[in-house]
């Protein structure tokens, strides 16, 4: 079938935020098809399970298996989170969604909350979002103003309502254990697994947690079927997706495209390709947490099982692209100290770790390196690696361990020749070795 983009399709419209304007082109009408008394909960479980829809979050988890978790009945009530937090450096794709079409994912909460039994919904927003916490709380209005959302949503019987929650711009909130002890009142600090959300969530109840783009995608699953919609892209891992690209490009920005694009050709055609004539030297393909990928090895696909065969990660598909003139010593740099800031410190391996990483970096960086910092990084590296209660020493460990793997030669440079040609340029009079910074 021919590819149709559902997200960003009307989005250069003035008025594509409103209700008015998604009714006009077929808005809500699968949510009111999914909330008729016909529509039996596990039928929408299972249609979900057959297309396939795979989590747009990161983790990639089947969404409909991840449904079939919660427990058919209990005493509790149910709760929805949306993770809508979205602090992956790289990526701004749910951000678009929220400003430019949120009844598309006011539609999808509908969908989900009929098929799991929910009557309770909260978009967990990133805090720098005022913007697109403002799209959403318009959009919310209208839903309830229109009988869409509340005691009887779509004339369905069911109560459905949803309550946006602003969190405060903290990195770890987007893991979804810290982001529902966020959402509680207390210090956003991940929560062991398990029990997993799915049984026990927030407030001690079965809670599902989904990422903005996947309760996105509900509405057009329901409209095209799942056969169909399996069919864009690769089987494993279907559908349409959203991919940011950032960094040293000629046009850099979100685009909808078939999951399985090739990473070049998302580069080059899209994107404009690598700016001012230059080539390529380095592209992180799934956020800042992902390992990173020379220019020899962007031949591969943008989707889940390919970009794991290529000992990287799709993640949140935010693409960082470099030119042949950046320095990877700055680059990580850069990467470290954002993860150092960013631990919420629970954990002595994240906590120390990012913080060695952070220094052993500037150091290197400021002229200050020794050759035996290069093997100190990959032990502090292996001592990070799966020995924490959520991912984030994972995330910081995965880029440095690959940007000094692959590019030692910019990290001797910099030992040798007194610092980073960054550091250099702001610091002309200092020889290498003289600073004292780390």
């Amino acid at each position: 079938m021919a590819f149709r983009k559902i997200f960003t399709q009307h989005i250069q419209k003035k008025t594509c935020h409103t209700m008015a304007f998604y009714k006009q082109h077929g808005g809500y009408e699968q949510a009111k098809a999914a909330l008729s008394k016909r529509k039996k909960p596990d039928t929408l479980i299972d249609l979900v399970k057959a297309s396939n829809l795979r989590g747009r979050g990161g983790a990639g988890f089947p969404t409909g298996v991840k449904w079939g978790f919660v427990p058919k009945t209990t005493d509790k009530p149910k709760y929805l989170v949306v993770n809508a937090d979205e602090s992956e450096p790289g990526t701004f794709k749910d951000r678009l969604i929220m400003e430019k079409n949120p009844h598309l994912l006011l539609e999808g909460i509908l969908i989900c909350c009929k098929a799991v039994g929910i009557e309770t919904a909260y978009i967990y927003i990133r805090g720098e979002f005022v913007f697109a916490t403002e799209r959403l709380q318009k959009a919310i209005d209208e839903a309830y103003d229109a009988g869409f959302l509340g005691n009887n949503a779509l004339g369905s019987g069911q109560r459905i309502d949803v309550t946006v929650h602003r969190g405060a711009g903290a990195y770890i909130c987007g893991e979804e254990t810290g982001m529902l002890t966020s959402l509680e009142g207390d210090r956003g600090n991940p929560k062991l697994k398990p029990p997993f959300p799915a049984i026990e969530g927030v407030f001690g109840c079965p809670t599902v947690v989904n990422n903005v783009e996947t309760l996105a995608n509900l509405p057009y699953i329901l409209e095209i079927g799942a056969d169909a919609y399996r069919a864009i892209g690769p089987e494993n891992s279907p559908g349409p997706k959203l991919f940011c690209v950032s960094g040293h490009v000629e046009n850099p920005g979100t685009f909808e495209l078939p999951m399985g694009v090739p990473l070049r050709t998302l580069i080059d055609k899209h994107a404009g390709g690598v700016w001012k004539g230059r080539k390529l030297k380095a592209v992180i393909p799934g956020g800042s947490s992902a390992h990173v990928l020379t220019a020899d090895e962007c031949d591969v696909a943008m989707d889940i099982e390919s970009l794991a065969a290529a000992g990287t990660m799709l993640g949140s598909a935010g693409v960082i692209v470099m030119d042949e003139t950046t320095c990877m010593v700055d680059a990580m740099l850069n990467v470290m100290r954002f993860y150092h800031h960013e631990s919420c410190g629970q954990c002595t391996p994240c906590r120390e770790g990012t913080g060695w990483l952070a220094k052993i970096t500037h150091r290197i960086a400021h002229g200050e390196g020794r050759m035996e910092d290069l093997d100190l990084i990959q032990d502090v590296c292996d001592r990070m690696v799966g020995k924490t209660i959520c991912a984030l020493a994972d995330a910081a460990a995965f880029p440095a361990e690959s940007i000094v793997k692959k590019f030692k030669s910019d990290f001797e440079s910099a030992i040798q020749n007194g610092g980073s040609p960054a550091w250099k340029k702001r610091h002309p009079s200092v020889v290498g070795g003289a600073a004292s910074h780390a």
